[in-house]
């Protein structure tokens, strides 16, 4: 007669994730903080300006806050490292805590405070999906299989643009399309949290133990705070400028799914493209001030949504290159440098007395700041973008 063992029941936090499994919650994680927490607001402020009252100035500081936030959540990241997990846990709940406090409240005090929150939550579920699904894709040899994830945001960007574009011409109530959004949000974060319990092997080390960043280093971080700068004016203020121009969400509504289609199809460029992005993002930066038409508008869509995503993916890269057994930390510091160059474009913006003279001063600015940064990839050696990260 033989003893049969009692078999031990099977702990899920304990069993490492497929790579298809963790590309699918790094997507939507990605999807929710960016496409919603950080970027949301881009497709709704000319519907808020319509139905609330908003003003371009309101406006501006709404966008200002939440760069703010997503500021301090890098900061915070880069000081005391998270828990991947935890730290995306964290953000997917105020990202949908925040979204839906949009769809029922009123007033610039709240509309602020709620704002700073998701920009806050947008930095830590960016900090934490690096740490938590790139590290267990380089663990698995999958690491090019980053690149989906942060696909994710442009599609996200044109998902939900087209969710807007719908409540505009229907019910012209920007609450049900924040409503929608935070639901959305909601949904992820509970589908998701089982798995985000269990951490990825690699944890973060507190920041007193990361070497110094050496002067190649402290270049490429300068450079992405050029783009975080250049990018930003046309991902804040198109669809608003857009409306400027043609009064018609049939019309305008177009212009912010462009915007992330472009940036879905921007994950594919190769390395050698990479030192040429800032370019790109220039000719788009610079497009709706020598011309101020719907066609520009698309070009600067086109232009500046399809490189910005590509320059993150390359921050990324550069931040685990430097890491040195601390890539929680670099890629906190990589994201500050990118959230303070977001920071002057709104800020610039409050120069103009309407949405078109609003882009103008930051738009020039920022093409010359872009072109000096793209000077500087070109005369030095191109950051690979999508090796396995392993």
């Amino acid at each position: 007669m033989s003893v049969v063992e009692p078999v031990a029941p099977l702990d899920r936090r304990r069993v490492a994730p497929s790579a298809a499994v963790i590309v699918v919650i790094g997507a939507f994680c990605m999807a929710t903080a960016m496409g919603i927490g950080r970027f949301a607001f881009t497709p709704m402020l000319p519907l808020m300006q319509e139905s609330q009252g908003l003003t371009l100035a309101e406006g501006a500081w709404l966008a200002t806050v939440n760069y703010l936030g997503y500021l301090v959540g890098a900061v915070l990241g880069f000081v005391r490292p998270p828990r991947p997990g935890a730290a995306t846990r964290t953000g997917l709940a105020l990202v949908a805590v925040s979204t839906l406090g949009m769809a029922v409240t009123s007033g610039m005090p709240v509309w602020l405070a709620l704002r700073f929150v998701a920009g806050v939550a947008s930095a830590l579920v960016m900090i934490g999906i690096a740490g938590w699904a790139l590290t267990q894709l380089g663990t698995l040899g999958r690491g090019a299989l980053g690149g989906v994830i942060f696909g994710a945001v442009g599609v996200s960007i044109a998902v939900v643009g087209a969710i807007v574009f719908v409540v505009a011409t229907t019910v012209d109530d920007p609450r049900w399309a924040w409503a929608v959004l935070g639901v959305f949000s909601a949904i992820v974060l509970v589908t998701t949290w089982r798995r985000l319990v269990r951490e990825p092997t690699v944890h973060a080390t507190r920041a007193a133990a990361a070497p110094p960043l050496d002067r190649e280093s402290w270049l490429l971080i300068v450079c992405y705070s050029v783009a975080g700068f250049g990018y930003i004016v046309p991902a804040t203020f198109l669809p608003a400028v857009a409306r400027a121009l043609v009064n018609d969400p049939a019309v305008f509504g177009w212009i912010w799914p462009a915007f992330g289609i472009a940036a879905a199809i921007g994950t594919i460029a190769t390395s050698t493209f990479l030192p040429k992005a800032p370019l790109v993002m220039a000719v788009g930066t610079l497009a709706p001030v020598l011309h101020m038409s719907i066609a520009a508008l698309v070009v600067s869509a086109i232009c500046v949504g399809g490189t910005f995503i590509l320059v993150t993916l390359a921050g990324l890269q550069e931040a685990r290159r430097i890491a040195r057994g601390s890539p929680t930390r670099a890629v906190a510091g990589m994201t500050a440098s990118f959230a303070l160059g977001q920071l002057a474009g709104p800020l610039l913006a409050h120069t103009g007395p309407s949405a078109l003279g609003a882009m103008r001063l930051p738009s020039i600015v920022a093409t010359i700041a872009l072109v000096l940064g793209a000077t500087v990839l070109l005369l030095r050696r191109p950051t690979p973008v999508a090796p396995p990260l392993d």
